[in-house]
């Protein structure tokens, strides 16, 4: 073999210089087309993960906010007084229910969610606090704060009874509302969300209606009374 094809041979056995270079110039520019895509992708992609994480979180406070107002209990706040211990308006609810958790001790406590502001702005927060009775004008002192619903989300209450009428407030009534409506709101512009649900009460006879032998005389008898004061604590 002469010295010539033993040149042209080793050329055939690797990659020249220019090809090389044209290799590293096509990966290149592949490589600068997918850092163009990923640059405008990767925003979207981050706020669309976001958004659903709100959500999920929404639905996890929402869910908390349903399972305790459906078990609201009809206790007063003392033997003295006529109404169960229930406070309602727009921003804030407060009532009884039956304790729960792994940490708690069997019994009754006092729930109130109420919407508060901190660092990050706005947000619905849940407090509670053991029930034991108590003078009429005695003030509740609630602890135990966990965030349930923040911002952008905006939580307000109304609340119905037997009738179905929708009110802003429900407070000093001789019964538990029987639907709680918590609509959830964007705190931007107002818009209301699919996100709101209602919570359904499920105690909503007095211990004395439920030991009466009619228990419906007594219930018509509890509806048409209509306290003049509320004989519940200043919450």
């Amino acid at each position: 073999m002469t010295l010539r094809a033993r040149y042209w041979r080793r050329g055939e056995a690797g990659f020249t210089l220019i090809e090389v270079l044209i290799a590293t110039l096509l990966m290149t520019i592949i490589l600068g087309a997918l850092a163009t895509v990923t640059a405008q992708w990767l925003p979207n992609w981050n706020r669309g993960m976001a958004k659903v994480q709100r959500m999920e979180r929404l639905a996890m406070g929402l869910e908390r906010v349903v399972a305790d107002l459906s078990v609201a209990e009809m206790i007063p706040i003392n033997a003295d007084a006529k109404v169960p211990l229930f406070d309602g308006s727009e921003l804030a609810v407060t009532f009884v229910r039956s304790a729960v958790g792994p940490s708690t001790q069997p019994g009754l406590e006092i729930v109130r969610f109420a919407e508060k502001a901190d660092e990050q702005g706005l947000a619905l927060v849940r407090e509670r606090a053991r029930f034991t009775p108590m003078p009429t004008d005695a003030q509740v002192q609630l602890g135990g704060p966990v965030v349930l619903v923040r911002a952008p989300f905006r939580v307000t209450f109304s609340y119905a009874g037997p009738d179905h009428v929708w009110q802003s407030t429900w407070r000093g009534q001789a019964m538990l509302p029987q639907m709680i409506r918590i609509a959830v709101r964007d705190g931007a512009t107002g818009q209301l969300l699919t996100a709101s649900t209602t919570a359904i009460v499920h105690n909503d006879m007095p211990p004395d209606c439920a030991r009466a032998k009619n228990a419906t005389a007594c219930l018509t008898e509890k509806l048409n009374t209509q306290p003049g004061k509320t004989d519940g604590a200043s919450l």
